[in-house]
């Protein structure tokens, strides 16, 4: 065993205390490891491992919702722009009117109520009416949903000639808005009064209130009829359809001088319309002309008695003849 020279201290007493100073730490080590305070080292790695794996299962199923949520939503803004549909919470009150020129207005008024009926819709009105002997004229309301509202449009414009088309779209989301809180408003104030009527005990008090909940109740449903006209013209578009049919053209319409066969037409007419007003006219003077043919006759008839009476008058001989003297 070897000795420090400047001490005089053996070596083994340094070796065994580097031994003591490695076992303690050892010790403390493992109680370390053994402790709860180990324990709960090892529960936060595990937590940070399950927090890890869950960002990472939440960054995949966000990135899959963004990849899928345009389609959910109703495609790209493209395609909902084609399609129709309208922002959350949007409330657009849309009207159109055509006026189409139809062949046989009969069969294009069946094919409009078909369109309404096919896309959800109603008819609200009808009027047809005949111009003339040939020609028809059909006035029609339409009440289609806002999803269907440009596609019953096509195909309106299409069953003939389109003559005019005007539409228009009004945005009434802040009208909506206010009538559903003031309808929120009034439901409260209703329902506080009759809290009030049942604590009441004095019959004026109860009087009272009850014109006060008449009034109250009296607003409040005027404002869900003002609810439920809002939703009916933002859930239906509103279509007006005139339907009419070409005037009809003469055949050769091309040549405007006249021929023949025209002035023979126009000579006819004009026979006829003389012997109209020539036999309106003998009949105007029928009265006048039998008075006239009356009185002439009773005239002749009293010249003719006249006559008689001095025709025996001028027969007789005035006196006696006078006789020549004989020779």
């Amino acid at each position: 065993m070897q000795t420090d020279r400047n001490s005089g201290r053996p070596t083994v007493r340094r070796s065994r205390t580097a031994l003591a100073a490695g076992l303690l730490a050892a010790l403390l080590a493992l109680s370390g490891c053994g402790a709860p305070g180990g324990a709960s080292d090892s529960g936060s790695g595990d937590s940070k491992q399950a927090r890890s794996a869950g960002e990472r299962s939440a960054a995949d199923s966000g990135a899959d919702r963004t990849a899928q949520g345009p389609k959910e939503a109703g495609g790209s803004p493209a395609e909902r722009k084609k399609s129709g549909d309208l922002p959350v919470g949007t409330h657009v009150v849309r009207t159109a009117t055509l006026s189409v020129e139809v062949k046989s207005v009969p069969r294009a008024a069946a094919a409009a109520r078909s369109a309404a009926e096919n896309a959800g819709g109603l008819v609200a009105d009808e009027e047809t009416k005949r111009v003339d002997d040939t020609r028809e004229m059909s006035h029609i309301v339409l009440r289609v949903p806002q999803g269907e509202y440009d596609a019953v449009l096509r195909a309106l414009a299409g069953e003939g000639k389109l003559l005019s088309r005007t539409s228009s779209a009004k945005d009434v989301t802040d009208q909506v808005v206010d009538v559903e809180s003031r309808i929120a408003t009034q439901r409260a104030s209703v329902a506080r009064v009759r809290k009030l009527m049942d604590r009441a005990e004095k019959l004026t008090d109860v009087v009272a209130l009850e014109g006060e909940l008449s009034s109250r109740q009296a607003s409040l449903e005027s404002l869900l009829a003002q609810q439920s006209s809002l939703k009916d013209r933002t859930t239906l578009a509103t279509i007006t359809l005139d339907l009419s049919e070409p005037e009809p053209t003469a055949e050769g319409g091309g040549d405007d001088d006249p021929g023949f066969l025209d002035a023979l037409g126009g000579g006819w007419q004009a026979f006829v319309t003389m012997l109209r007003w020539l036999a309106m006219a003998v009949g105007a003077a029928a009265p006048f002309l039998a008075a006239a043919a009356v009185l002439l006759l009773l005239g002749r008839l009293l010249r003719d008695r006249l006559r008689r009476r001095r025709a025996p008058r001028s027969s007789e001989p005035s006196g006696p003849a006078s006789t020549p003297p004989a020779s």
